[in-house]
């Protein structure tokens, strides 16, 4: 029989969102309602009806509200079969009575974790409220215990986990005098078993961090549904994005969206791409991003200042590119951002003034086209000290590459800052780069972290003016990157993300006019690239780390 008609149903929730109405519905229907300690109290407080669930057991709550539902006369009314006869027999002799409906939410555990205080002194929520002791007592038992009872009987038992789902519950229970089909209660019981399987995942995922524990035996990783998406990387491929759970750091998966055609799979990762670049730094700052390369970036005394040195880093691959800026997006930006034959795909800012959104929302041009999204200030780092990368029949994990500030925060400060993975870089040349020429190595090395290897980037007052990305050989990157600059090379400076090989790379500079590079060393032929600076008078630096970004 496919069809089951709910007559008695147990209510026990953290989320009580529409937990009244849903109810009344229930009871409209002469549903006997069964619930347990505030759930109990809500719907008793609104009118209905409720037996507490210590009549239904012949015991009271116990041990501070840690036993309420692990009884048999729950789980036997939850988990036995009704064709079966056996079953029947056994319930009937011991005096239990069917429940139809399981309807349950879990303890907040995840939430109540995000209220730790954070290793910068910064805790999510209310500001480093939780102890250890608080987040054991959100370890939910009876919930997930009821919800997995009522999952594995769902040819019985219908099991509710979301107020999201009550809407659609309601329409179907409406339509069939009260009954559920068999296919909504096989998906619903799906969708329970993936909540009890997260909520397990972060509960092993919070001890395994209280240990210290980087690698875990078993890594069980959650997301959530966000949206599904038009397609993936090309129009053959299906995709959607999901979110981790109670993301709240600024990111591209917490920022809103205010206005713009639907993401795509490419803006979205163009787009985390952007952020993560332009939040390295602490003065004004603009990024243009372009298949998942920055093609332009700039830091000046103002966002508009600094978005026009940007854009003109690499006009031509700059159209329909990504934009990330780290500070509010005011009129004048927006006015450039506008100007005639430009066309941009994505802007991603921490806020935008009221000037700009009308300009960038309602100009016929780019209210059709352009996706603004709002993160909110980027003072919090990015969560979790893992990188995951799927690969056919397995996980790459490792830790997140940060340029670590002397200050210890993790957050790369910019070139105004100390001097990150420039504290103990050494001089291998005689001569020695200039005020100007070291603060120009310190900003192209940020950004040549966030190209993809083989890396070199070109900067000249704190601009980007030529990026070789993604190059199989250093010197065809090299060669890339010079061409792009054109003129602007001569004066530059030279990052490189990994060792130069051969000294052929600083032969190529000298000859394009580049004064100073930076790279991290490590060749056995270091010491030709540093004769080879010495013999063109340009300035090297090692910085002894590597940035390879594949």
């Amino acid at each position: 029989m496919t069809l089951r008609t709910i007559c008695r149903a147990l209510l026990s929730v953290s989320d009580k969102t529409g937990l009244v109405e849903f109810a009344k519905f229930l009871a409209g229907l002469g549903v006997e309602l069964i619930s347990t300690g505030g759930t109990r109290k809500a719907l008793a407080d609104a009118g209905l009806k409720v037996l507490d669930i210590s009549e239904l057991t012949g015991f009271p709550e116990m041990l501070d509200g840690r036993v309420k539902t692990l009884h048999p006369r729950v789980h036997g009314g939850i988990l036995y079969i009704r064709d079966n006869s056996q079953h029947q027999a056994t319930v009937t002799e011991h005096k239990i009575a069917p429940i139809d409906m399981v309807v349950c939410n879990l303890y907040p555990f995840e939430a109540t974790v995000a209220r730790l205080p954070s290793p910068s002194g910064r805790g999510a929520g209310v500001e480093g409220s939780a102890t250890h002791e608080d987040i054991i007592e959100n370890i939910d038992i009876g919930g997930p215990s009821m919800v997995r009872s009522a999952s594995k009987n769902y040819h019985d038992v219908a099991v509710v986990t979301d107020p999201l789902q009550y809407a659609e519950i309601v329409q179907e229970m409406k339509a069939n005098d009260g009954a559920l089909d068999l296919p909504t209660r096989e998906r619903l019981a799906g969708a329970a078993f993936a909540l009890t399987a997260a909520y397990d995942a972060a509960i092993a995922d919070y001890f395994a961090k209280r240990r210290g524990d980087t690698w875990p035996a078993r890594i069980s990783l959650s997301f959530r549904h966000k949206q599904k998406l038009r397609y993936g990387e090309n129009p053959h491929q299906s995709a959607a994005f999901y979110s981790e759970p109670n993301v709240k750091h600024a990111c591209v998966a917490s920022a809103e969206v205010l206005g713009g055609k639907e993401l795509s799979y490419n803006n979205i990762l163009d787009l985390d791409s952007a952020l993560n670049l332009v939040r390295e730094f602490t003065n004004p700052a603009a990024v243009v991003v372009k298949h998942n390369n920055p093609c332009g970036a700039a830091t000046s005394a103002t966002l508009a200042e600094a978005f026009a040195h940007a854009y003109e880093g690499d006009p031509l691959s700059a159209f329909g590119g990504i934009l990330g800026f780290n500070r509010e997006v005011d009129e004048a930006t927006a006015l450039q951002i506008t100007e005639p034959n430009r066309f941009i795909e994505c802007i991603i800012a921490p806020s935008y003034s009221k000037a700009s959104s009308e300009i960038l929302t309602t100009r016929p041009k780019w209210k059709a086209s352009v996706r603004l999204l709002r993160t909110g200030p980027l003072t919090n780092d990015p969560a979790g000290p893992l990188d995951f990368r799927r690969v056919d029949g397995g996980l790459l994990v490792q830790s997140r590459d940060r340029i670590l500030a002397a200050s210890g925060s993790g957050r790369g400060t910019g070139i105004e800052g100390e001097a990150d993975d420039f504290a103990k870089a050494q001089v291998k040349t005689k001569r020695r780069p200039t005020d100007a020429e070291l603060a120009d190595l310190k900003f192209a090395w940020i950004v040549a972290k966030h190209v993809k290897s083989n890396a070199i980037v070109l900067c000249a007052n704190r601009t980007i003016i030529g990026v070789g990305a993604g190059q199989m050989s250093r010197i065809d990157a090299t060669h890339m990157a010079v061409r792009k600059a054109g003129a602007r090379v001569a004066g530059s400076v030279l990052a490189s993300d990994a060792f130069m090989p051969f000294r052929d790379n600083v032969d190529l500079a000298a000859a394009a006019g580049i004064k100073a590079i930076v790279q991290p060393g490590g060749s056995v032929r270091d010491q030709e690239s540093i004769e080879a600076c010495n013999e063109h008078d340009i300035a090297m630096i090692f910085t002894g780390v590597r940035h390879f970004r594949h």
